[in-house]
């Protein structure tokens, strides 16, 4: 191995008026800080102005049941939009603080719930009805709201109080095993990645599979604007029945969010924060220094391999002190004609990793007014988000791993270690930055005016904008700049990025009861979208010091020389819509839903511009006819069965069209090199929608007084018209390929959610929540009449080898089949034996391991990456003041690649860091590298995700409302066969064709995964 010690080069009176002077003040960040700090004080000043006119007082009362006037111990008493409430007691006792003309929500389990004004009155009386419609509370659909008992689709309402306690990074983690059939996977604890999403399996080749988010009417709204305090409750809308109205834009499903409005009354304070810190969990067990001088003495390695330190890699890429913080302050009010709610908060998120985080500032608004007799209506939305995030750690954990452990960080005279063989992530994070700066913004507002009784015109329309530019710099001390092909020292790069979305829709609505018994819900619109998107970045090389860094990208030497790069580009689409819902009741018996969208997109060809959807459904409320009323112990039961069409335009512009792109630089006869253009793609007017045709049957029940409930769906899903690229003939064809609609997916499923209220009284109240899903999926053609496939590759498995892909989808087999050789064992040698079609174990040079001649190769599919099952279990336990939640979830019956123990369980990598299984359980193997089942460990796991311990005071005071403190562990026990890090961050969402995060396959640096522990308060004056 060839060692090089370079020297670090240092200007230090530039570098000092540097820190004096450019960068370091962060006049971006500064500001950014600045506005928080104004939005907060302005809160504040609010909350202790409000102080002075509060008026709060106790209000005492007692619950009894209207069936037999006996107290009602454990009824929920709650003051309306606030976080103060309490319980009654064996005697149906309660007292609780509230002002004057306040609204007490009145709830328990199998009764209908009541809202009272309690006006002037101090003592109370409360008579619940038993509750024959305990399922009718008002659920929000597309493009309005729906009584439950009215709804024929698929859905699931998950509101704020049974979100997650964890901090949540991203809104979607407080869906984490709520939401049968809704899959989650994070690919690490990193601060700055997201999440990815699937509803009931994968539903495309190219084509997204994530479901349509809408934020408040705002479809393809931005996760980055919510915060979990801010959320009211969150719909997800499963089948295609109803999705449909979301048209081409809804082929995954549909998540709604709706977030908190103010409400009529005294103006009111919520604080909401938390501290947290994360340990490292698990990390693969690479052998220390010791153990590698050990595998020197015993001549495994060769002695000049040791370099005489001690160095513990993967400890200097920890940030020891990651602690996290959150604290959001809200203030909402008003009267009966016009309200308001605003908050603001403040986050800063620390990775596990060193130089990895974010820190964010942002700001929420909604105003609501009536007028004219309340015939009009009016909503203004306004948020904002500015963060700033530091990008250039949460990698190099392979480097970690790996390198060598007797190797020193830096050389004597105090410059870094640099080889030429492997790259110093320490020196990397010391010697250079990767930085975004980041504006979210949105505005949106609705208008309503009822024409006449029952008919209301709205106009909803809303502006996104994203906005960042990136930074980043390796200084001229760095590895890039000793050893990069350019020659010159220090790189600069800068993007900027801005994203723009519009949306206009105007609808129609009609609600009318006719004679008791005839309930209408019709609604009637137009949907206008546009999206733009540009993008500039350049780099330059060459700089005489680090002063400005990215900052004056001109300063680099290599411009001149042309070794200097930029690019740019800018794409828009467009969206329109017409649409229509109508749904017709009987007698709170029967009921009718049918949808039809009509979709024109300009990603889709000149031939097929426009595509129609929509859905029938039907329900039978069965506990409103006659003859069940003797069945006393079932509370309600609702049958569902529906069919809808949703369609799938999530790919890239300009799909079907010819586009230019820059080829050589040819010299003309006047002695000028000038740039050419050709087609870089071929035109397919033709192309068009995927469609997906989903069948639903489901059960929503509940008995026991309510003490039991849940929902039972069963569905069938078929994809056509796949959207894919295929090989094209030339000519006619300009290119070798086609972007264009072939084949065809189908896919099968069952989902149950049960909840139950096993014990309620005066004291304490247990509730348990069981979800849990199967899917099975299934590729039925990827060929027609023009294009003919029989198979396709996916995940590639990257690392050492060249090993190709791990999956191999056939037509007519399961998405997700690992596809390879199978191992038979080892030789006496330690060379590979793998199995014939026969049956017989040769050695590797024996078999076929052809991928094309599907006749006669010895591959076979060998397991299958994507879960069969996924089981979550949530158990809440209130006592008094306290109350505790565990929450267990698990996935079943799948396969992981485990490409670290294929890159580093070899000796043959040796004198890099190994894992010690290389010489245990892998003790045997003195071959190359292999990819077959020998590495496919099951994926199957069990993970104590989440345990919170709260306390919520009871204060007798009138300017506290409520105060709760809790205590959050995350991630704290993982129960599996696994041997990699942690299976619950390998991918099994999609089919495999992502270049990140490949369907299946472990990756060998991935970020690592980290219990959490967190403290947190909630506050209410």
């Amino acid at each position: 191995m060839r060692l090089e010690k370079k020297k670090q080069q240092t200007t230090n009176d530039l570098i000092n008026m540097k820190k004096n002077t450019l960068h370091k003040t962060n006049l971006g960040h500064s500001a950014f800080r600045r506005l928080a700090q104004a939005c907060m004080s302005i809160l504040l000043l609010l909350a202790f102005t409000t102080y002075t006119f509060s008026q709060e007082r106790t209000v005492r009362g007692v619950v009894t049941s209207a069936t037999d006037q006996n107290p009602l111990p454990g009824v929920t008493v709650r003051a309306k939009g606030t976080n103060s409430m309490t319980a009654t007691d064996s005697e149906g006792r309660f007292s609780i603080n509230a002002s004057e003309g306040e609204v007490l929500e009145v709830s328990f389990i199998g009764y209908a719930p009541q809202e009272i004004n309690i006006g002037t009155r101090t003592s109370i009386q409360v008579v619940l009805q038993t509750d024959t419609r305990s399922m009718d509370e008002v659920v929000v659909v597309g493009y309005g709201s729906l009584r439950k008992s009215e709804i024929t689709a698929a859905s699931t309402n998950i509101k704020a109080e049974d979100f997650r306690q964890s901090g949540a990074r991203n809104a979607m983690d407080l869906l984490q095993g709520k939401v049968a059939g809704l899959q989650i996977t994070r690919s690490g604890s990193n601060p700055n990645t997201g999440v990815a999403l699937q509803l009931r399996g994968a539903t495309s080749i190219a084509g997204s599979n994530s479901p349509l988010v809408v934020i408040d009417g705002i479809p393809g709204g931005n996760l980055d604007l919510l915060q979990q305090a801010d959320i009211e409750s969150i719909n997800v809308l499963k089948d295609g029945s109803a999705a449909a109205i979301y048209g081409t834009q809804a082929n995954g499903g549909v998540i709604l969010v709706t977030t908190k409005k103010g409400a009529p009354g005294k103006t009111r304070f919520d604080y909401a924060g938390y501290v947290s810190r994360d340990f490292v969990q698990r990390q693969p067990d690479f052998m220390t220094a010791e153990e590698y001088r050990q595998k020197i003495a015993e001549g495994v390695i060769a002695p000049n391999n040791d370099f005489g330190d001690n160095v513990n890699a993967f400890d200097q890429l920890i940030n020891q002190n990651n602690t996290s913080q959150y604290h959001t302050l809200a203030v909402s009010g008003g009267g009966e004609n016009n309200n308001f709610r605003a908050s603001a908060y403040f986050r800063d998120l620390q990775g596990i990793a060193r130089e990895n985080g974010r820190t964010e500032y942002g700001v929420r608004a909604n105003f609501n007014g009536k007028g004219l007799n309340d015939r009009l209506t009016t909503q203004v939305d306004f948020a904002t988000n500015l963060n700033n995030a530091n990008l250039l750690g949460g990698g190099g954990w392979e480097w970690a791993y790996t390198r060598n452990p007797t190797l020193p960080l830096k050389n004597e005279d105090g410059t870094w270690y640099y080889e030429q063989t492997t790259t110093n992530e320490v020196a990397r994070l010391a010697e250079e930055h990767n930085r975004r700066q980041q504006q979210t913004t949105t505005l949106a507002g609705t208008a309503g005016y009822e024409v006449i009784p029952d008919l209301k015109v709205n106009v909803f329309g809303s502006v996104q904008r994203n906005a960042w530019v990136d930074g980043a710099y390796a200084s001229l001390a760095s590895e890039p700049s000793m050893e990069n092909s350019v020659g010159a020292l220090g790189r600069a790069y800068q993007s900027s990025r801005l994203e723009m979305k519009y949306a206009f829709e105007p609808t129609i609505s009609y609600n009318r009861v006719l004679d008791d018994i005839h309930s209408i819900n019709a609604v009637v619109g137009y949907s206008y979208r546009y999206e733009v998107n540009q993008n500039f970045d350049a780099t330059n090389y060459g700089f005489q010091n680090d002063v400005f860094e990215e900052n004056n990208l001109g300063a680099g030497d290599q411009l001149i020389a042309g070794r200097a790069g930029m690019g740019s580009y800018k794409n828009d689409n467009k969206i329109i819509g017409f649409l229509g819902r109508i749904n017709y009741s009987y007698d709170g018996k029967y009921t009718f839903q049918g949808i039809y969208r009509r979709d024109g997109s300009t990603r889709f060809g000149e031939n097929n511009k426009w595509g129609n959807f929509g859905s029938i459904g039907v329900a039978w409320h069965m506990t409103s006819e006659d003859f069940m009323q003797n069945i006393r112990f079932l509370n309600d039961l609702k049958v569902r069965a529906n069919y809808g069409v949703t369609g799938n335009q999530e790919i890239g512009n300009y799909m079907s069209l010819v586009t230019l792109g820059t080829g050589n630089n040819y010299i003309y006869p006047d002695g000028a090199w000038r740039q050419t253009y050709g087609p870089t793609r071929n035109p397919n007017p033709n192309l068009r929608w995927e469609t997906k045709h989903e069948y639903n049957v489901g059960v929503d029940f509940m008995m026991l007084n309510g003490r039991l409930g849940g929902a039972i769906d069963a569905y069938r899903r078929i994809t056509k018209d796949l959207l894919g690229t295929y090989t094209s003939q030339q000519p006619p064809f300009i290119r070798d390929n086609i972007f264009t609609n072939v084949g065809q997916i189908s896919s099968n499923g069952l989902e149950i959610t049960l909840n139950a209220v096993p014990v309620r009284n005066e004291k304490v109240t247990w509730t348990v929540d069981l979800i849990g899903s199967t899917n099975r999926n299934r590729m039925d053609s990827f060929s027609d009449d023009t294009y003919k496939v029989s198979y396709r590759d996916f995940s590639s498995i990257g690392g050492f080898g060249a090993l190709g892909t791990a999956i191999r989808v056939f037509e007519g087999s399961r998405l997700g089949d690992f596809y390879g050789k199978r191992f038979a064992g080892f030789t006496e040698d330690g060379r590979w034996l793998f199995y014939k079609r026969d049956g017989s174990a040769v050695p590797f040079d024996q078999i076929n391991d052809s991928r094309t001649d599907l006749e006669n190769t010895d591959l076979a599919v060998i397991g299958n990456a994507i879960p069969k099952y996924h089981l979550s279990l949530n158990s809440t336990v209130s006592y008094k003041n306290f109350d505790f939640r565990v929450f267990f979830r698990g996935r079943f019956d799948y396969d992981i690649l485990n490409t670290t123990q294929i890159s580093y369980g070899n000796q043959i990598a040796l004198p890099n860091n190994l894992l010690n299984e290389a010489f245990t359980r892998h003790g045997e193997l003195n071959d190359t590298y292999m990819y077959s089942d020998y590495y496919l460990e099951s994926g199957s796991h069990v993970k104590l995700d989440e345990m919170t311990l709260g306390y919520t005071f009871k204060l007798n005071n009138e300017k506290i409302r409520n105060f709760r403190i809790y205590v959050t562990g995350t991630n704290l026990a993982l129960f599996t066969k696994y041997t990699g890090v942690d299976p619950d961050y390998v991918n099994d969402t999609g089919i495999g064709s992502e270049n990140t995060n490949p369907l299946g396959i472990d990756g060998r640096g991935l970020y690592p995964n980290t219990r959490s522990f967190l403290f947190g308060v909630n506050i209410g004056f």
